[in-house]
């Protein structure tokens, strides 16, 4: 029987046809059997959208091993079972794994399986993941397209339209979306739930859109050539498909748009009198065992680099800001961030409508290749940086930290189950960003990211040192968030006047700087808090060692052991004081042991209204004058 790969200007024809019938009714048999296992699952989506992944990967990725990103993750029985029929992974290990305690087969797809290159769940993502994957592929030149998988109910997501509009402002012509419009989701139906004209909503995106029977494998094999034909259009191709098809019992109910078998599966008897319509004859097993054998479609075991590993990048010549110089940390970042790109084709950098206040303006007007405007699309923004980051680019992309860690917190956190290689940036965190007022002030965002495992939170203390962070995130794998201030600061400089973080000064994850040795009290301070509480050291007269953190997640023995010679602590953020840097260091001096006899925390404890940077900073209690009052209670 033939399996071999056609040609996209050509039909299947019967013998392709043929095969693909008893291939799809082995998967059948694995979904069902996975499911008697777990007895929980999605089985509806698995056999609406079993067409069209048995056609793809039968005739095209096992041929030219591309990517599929299935955003609907938790047709996860599906995808598994066609995995196992090519042999990309064992049979009975799926059966016996899926949904079970210590299996990589998960109930939602995961990174963990060969030939899947980014683990959803959440929808709206997997889409923005292949879109960035996609722009990857393109900007290489690499021939590869890229595919996406997308469930109807699923395209209500707001990200998917972000997703759209992003693909088509690139042209990425090398993009085909398949839609699984079975028009049955979770609770109900699409009509009952929430109806969405999907063929409209890519139409208006610019998109080429096809409609086919999704259940004809030859539909589904002349829609793909035409898809190759597009010359700057991404393509979305709409199949017209049945919940629970192939399966009486379950397709009935599908038929009737009803929800049934969305998320339940059939109980052991129901799933042992199902099997018995889907024997294989041993003709039948012979051809799938030949099939299995002769493809020779084995994709490597996922890679996942450890956390913080050296990366081959060229980190340039730091910037030396002088001494008399004030300016702010987020230009220091578009400076360092333009030198990175400059020397490595590799790193992007990515914004969302806010270039002049990011800064990422400097890498736009002179390396327009290596820019990316998503728009004011947050959303998609991280997520498809988690698609360029596994496609060798190393992305930078920056917004607001209001935005950043609300709008776009469950696409950092797909990202950091995924391990991917994201540069979070975030400028106008905290009061400092002043007048804007309330809705702008990211006072929350470090406690947001603190909790995600892969990422690395990071906040510089002045410009120079804000150089010296951008270049080692860029140069050691890892997701990573860092935040910083609007207004302007000064150069924190050593007791002689010289600059603090000079030319020698090499900066290291985890690492506190003493600014100032004292014997009375520690002062740890973050941010543009640092300058605040220099100067409050020297109104007050205070022996205070001053410790300048860079990360409320990861501290040093240079922290301990000023916690144990003072005993005494102040802590100052420009914060929220019940997720940041005093809860930190409270929890750190506990597990280190050290007995505190005084503790206390100059954070912000609600929300503020608009005002100059300095005028916020007074109003809740974290500038210079509170730092003196509670120095001279210590």
């Amino acid at each position: 029987m033939n399996f071999s790969l056609p040609s996209h200007h050509k039909p299947l024809g019967p013998d392709r046809l043929g095969f693909l019938e008893i291939f799809k009714k082995s998967c059948k048999r694995t979904i069902l059997e996975m499911l008697r296992t777990s007895q929980s699952g999605h089985p509806g989506g698995s056999l609406s959208s079993l067409d069209l992944l048995a056609t793809l990967y039968v005739f095209r990725l096992s041929q030219t091993k591309e990517k599929l990103i299935v955003s609907n993750g938790h047709i996860s029985p599906g995808v598994y079972s066609v995995l196992a029929e090519i042999g990309v992974v064992k049979k009975d290990d799926v059966i016996k794994g899926f949904r079970q305690m210590g299996s990589i087969f998960e109930g939602h797809i995961t990174r963990h399986i060969p030939s899947i290159p980014y683990g959803t769940g959440p929808l709206g993502i997997g889409v923005s993941v292949a879109s960035g994957m996609a722009l990857a592929e393109k900007k290489k030149k690499s021939g590869q397209r890229v595919f996406a998988l997308l469930g109807d109910g699923e395209a209500q997501e707001g990200q998917v339209y972000e997703m759209a509009l992003f693909a088509a402002k690139y042209q990425l012509n090398n993009f085909t979306v398949f839609v699984d419009h079975n028009r049955v989701q979770l609770t109900d139906s699409l009509k009952n739930i929430m109806p969405i004209d999907i063929a409209a909503v890519f139409k208006a995106t610019q998109w080429n859109v096809l409609e086919i029977d999704g259940h004809d494998p030859e539909a589904i094999w002349v829609a793909l050539g035409k898809s190759e034909k597009e010359k700057n259009r991404p393509t979305v191709i709409i199949g017209q498909t049945i919940m629970g098809y192939g399966i009486k019992d379950l397709e009935e109910d599908g038929k009737k748009f009803k929800s049934t078998w969305h998320g339940k599966a059939p109980n052991p008897d129901q799933i042992d009198d199902m099997l018995k319509s889907l024997s294989l004859t041993k003709d039948e097993q012979k051809i799938l065992d030949t099939f299995r054998r002769d493809t020779k479609f084995r994709p490597s075991k996922p890679e996942f680099i450890k956390n913080l590993t050296k990366l081959k990048i060229k980190t340039g010549t730091p910037i030396v800001y002088d001494a008399d110089i004030t300016t702010d940390c987020r230009s220091a970042y578009g400076k360092a961030l333009f030198d990175l790109a400059k020397h490595n084709p590799n790193i992007v950098a990515g914004t969302a409508d806010l270039g002049g206040s990011v800064m990422t303006k400097f890498v736009k007007a002179d390396l327009p290749e290596q820019f990316i405007e998503f728009g004011i699309c947050e959303q998609n923004m991280v997520s498809a940086s988690g698609g360029l980051s596994l496609s060798s680019y190393i992305p930078f992309c920056s917004t607001f930290g209001a935005f950043m860690t609300s709008r776009a917190k469950d696409q950092a956190r797909v990202n950091d189950i995924n391990r991917t290689n994201v540069k979070m940036v975030s400028t106008h965190c905290g009061l400092s960003v002043g007048e804007d007022g309330p809705t702008h002030q990211a006072i929350d965002d470090m406690g947001s990211m603190i909790g995600l495992f892969n990422t690395h939170v990071i906040e510089p203390a002045d410009p120079n040192h804000c150089d010296r962070i951008i270049r080692y995130a860029s140069s050691h794998y890892g997701n990573f968030y860092v935040r910083m201030g609007r207004h302007k600061i000064p150069v924190l400089t050593k007791e002689d006047g010289s600059v603090f973080f000079d030319k020698k000064y090499k900066y290291e994850y985890g690492k506190t700087d003493v600014l100032r040795s004292g014997k009375k009290v520690t002062i740890v301070a973050t941010g543009a808090c640092v300058i605040e509480a220099l100067k409050a050291r020297e109104e007050s007269g205070v022996d205070a060692e001053i410790i300048i953190a860079s990360s409320i997640k990861q501290f040093d023995d240079t922290l301990a052991k000023s916690l144990k010679k003072t005993q005494k602590v102040i802590t100052v953020e420009d914060h929220n004081y019940q997720s940041g840097l005093g809860a930190a260091v409270a929890l750190f001096a506990t597990q280190k042991g050290v007995q505190l006899k005084k503790f206390e925390t100059l954070a912000v404890k609600e929300y503020q209204l608009s005002g100059k940077a300095s005028e916020l900073y007074h109003a809740a209690g974290i500038d210079r004058k509170a730092i003196v009052k509670v120095l001279k209670k210590m």
